[in-house]
């Protein structure tokens, strides 16, 4: 078990936090599909072969898949505003390291840094759960898990207009721009979370994640130029499985582990993370479909003959509808859960791929499968933070959601692999070019729908009952909070006592939370379950204090003040 520092809200939010942190999530999204529009011409500007240019896309989804759960484990324990700062400026690097050259090597280097800035969602859901109240932290969390959508859906057509009319190494001085500021917003609006996990960072823990990971999808990404049965893709797929396994062990046997994985294989962790595979495997068969269909040229009978920057258009209101649903997922999931919100989102996926079926025929008709899939995707992508936080303690929320992005970033992998191969083995040869056919498009939207149906099973298997989205708080005015304990610090005078820390042991001596009180020497305490604790206090000055107390249930906290022996304690 990792030990917790305290499981509330630790500070107050200023109203532009979640703006500032969603638009680090759109930004990331940006890096990500910057290079959509060049993808064909990226071997003769590479000056390469086509099987060298697919590193570029390849090396930013590896680093990104091995940064994501690091770094918001790193997040818990050293703060999550500081590695998202981190996390921004190596992507900042990636993009200028991309944008002053044109050989394939640095270019991979410098996609590589880029694909860190995967951290940063989790990084910003862990940071509203500590400083947002409850009213507000259901919608910021639905808008900082869709902004990947929504900085995808924008920066296409953006992206296009660029690529058509200027330099395409312009593309990585906007994300560098972008970049910086973002990080200079972070500084001046986000405060730094002071909750921390206790213990120390788990280094070989966090080399067999990322050996086991890049043996995964390494054969997932390549697979279709290595050939799906040659040795390499087997092989590969074999040593990951062998090294996860290995991983998995050593881990459940660490006192802090870089994923808790006795807390991932709770139910509600666990068909949450499965599902999230599903709804990513749904999300990118429309970003790989759509621009394809509407820019093949009329001539071959099913193509819609739109421009690169047209099309883009035309997709971009699949992010801007996942992010207006951020409101009214808030409005659904706190009237009926967010187990019942994941599922309606599956189930308006499952109609929009149903309806795109028979809808390819207009340019119209594209923008409508755009909106619905947007509504549906950002109401289940909404909802994935709120069930993964409502079920693990604070001091695992940055962890827990890199887990949570992974398993959407390997069901994106999996599905362009997947609709890729589907596509090429369904194509047309026309003078020596492969032109994707109206049969495969069918083809993917029908796996999206299986995917979907396949997640909409997964979700039915999530308990019934969810902890709210929220961490334990007071709020000014109220007598009430959430169980725990809560009252002041105090000397032996009866004077507060200001950075006592306080610290919550279970009945099994086990850390089960801690805090710090404030300048007027109160502290809150939320406990996981009602039983006897024993609260001990120190604080510089002063002898150390151990009192016991229980709590019952119910929602009233415990009023306990803990008056610290008088005598000082030299060092």
């Amino acid at each position: 078990m990792t030990p917790t520092t305290t499981d509330r809200p630790t500070r107050q939010a200023g109203g532009a936090v979640v703006p500032v942190l969603a638009f680090a999530g759109i930004v990331v999204a940006v890096m990500q599909t910057l290079l959509v529009p060049v993808i064909k011409d990226l071997p003769q500007l590479l000056d390469t072969a086509p099987s060298n240019a697919t590193w570029v896309l390849t090396s930013t989804l590896l680093s990104g898949a091995v940064a994501t759960p690091i770094m918001g484990r790193l997040g818990d324990l050293y703060g999550k505003r500081r590695m998202l700062i981190l996390s921004l400026a190596v992507m900042v690097v990636g993009a200028l390291v991309s944008a002053l050259t044109s050989a394939l090597l640095p270019m991979i280097v410098g996609r590589t840094l880029q694909g860190f800035a995967m951290g940063a969602i989790p990084l910003g859901i862990g940071l509203m759960r500590d400083m947002l109240p409850r009213e507000r932290l259901g919608s910021a969390m639905a808008l900082m898990s869709s902004s990947i959508g929504v900085g995808g859906g924008l920066a296409l057509p953006a992206a296009a207009l660029v690529a058509q009319h200027a330099d395409w190494h312009a593309l990585f001085y906007g994300a560098a721009g972008l970049g910086a500021l973002s990080i200079a917003l972070t500084l001046l609006v986000v405060p730094e979370s002071p909750a921390r996990a206790e213990g120390t960072f788990d280094l070989p823990g966090a080399l067999g994640l990322s050996a086991g990971l890049v043996l995964f999808l390494l054969p997932i990404t390549k697979g279709s130029d290595w050939g799906w049965t040659s040795g390499t893709t087997l092989g590969l797929f074999a040593a990951s499985a062998v090294v996860l396994v290995l991983w998995g062990v050593m881990e459940l046997r660490v006192a802090a582990p870089l994923v808790d994985l006795r807390t991932t294989a709770r139910p509600a962790v666990l068909f949450t993370n499965l599902a999230s595979i599903m709804v990513g495997v749904s999300f990118y068969v429309v970003s790989l479909v759509l621009p394809q269909l509407l820019q093949l040229p009329t001539a071959t009978g099913y193509g819609l003959g739109q421009s690169m920057v047209v099309a883009g258009l035309l997709v971009a209101p699949l992010g801007l509808t996942m992010m207006v649903t951020a409101p009214v997922y808030a409005r659904l999931s706190a009237k009926y859960g967010p187990k019942v919100t994941l599922i309606i989102g599956m189930l308006i996926i499952a109609i929009g791929y149903g309806a795109g079926l028979g809808l390819m025929s207009a340019a119209w008709q594209s923008l409508v499968i755009a909106v619905v899939l947007g509504a549906g995707i950002g109401l289940a992508y909404s909802s994935l933070p709120a069930l993964i936080v409502g079920a693990v303690p604070a001091s695992e929320t940055g962890a827990a959601n890199g887990l949570n992005t992974l398993m959407r970033s390997i069901g994106t992998s999996v599905s362009s692999a997947v609709i890729g191969m589907v596509l090429a083995n369904t194509a047309n040869t026309v003078n020596g070019v492969a032109v994707p056919t109206m049969h495969g498009f069918r083809v993917s939207f029908l796996i999206a729908t299986a995917a979907v149906a396949v997640g909409l099973l997964l979700a039915l298997f999530l308990p019934r009952q969810q902890r709210p989205p929220a961490a334990p708080q007071l709020r000014s005015g109220s007598e009430e909070a959430l169980r725990g304990f809560r009252g002041r610090v105090l000397d032996a005078d009866g004077v507060p006592v200001a950075r006592a820390k306080v610290t919550l042991i279970d009945r099994r001596g086990r850390q089960a939370g801690a805090t710090v009180s404030a300048e007027d020497g109160s502290y809150t305490l939320a406990v996981p379950t009602q039983g006897a604790y024993v609260l001990a206090a120190k604080a510089s000055g002063h002898g150390p204090l151990a009192s016991s107390a229980s709590h019952h249930g119910g929602e009233r906290a415990v009023e306990l003040d803990l008056s610290l022996p008088g005598e000082a304690v030299t060092a």
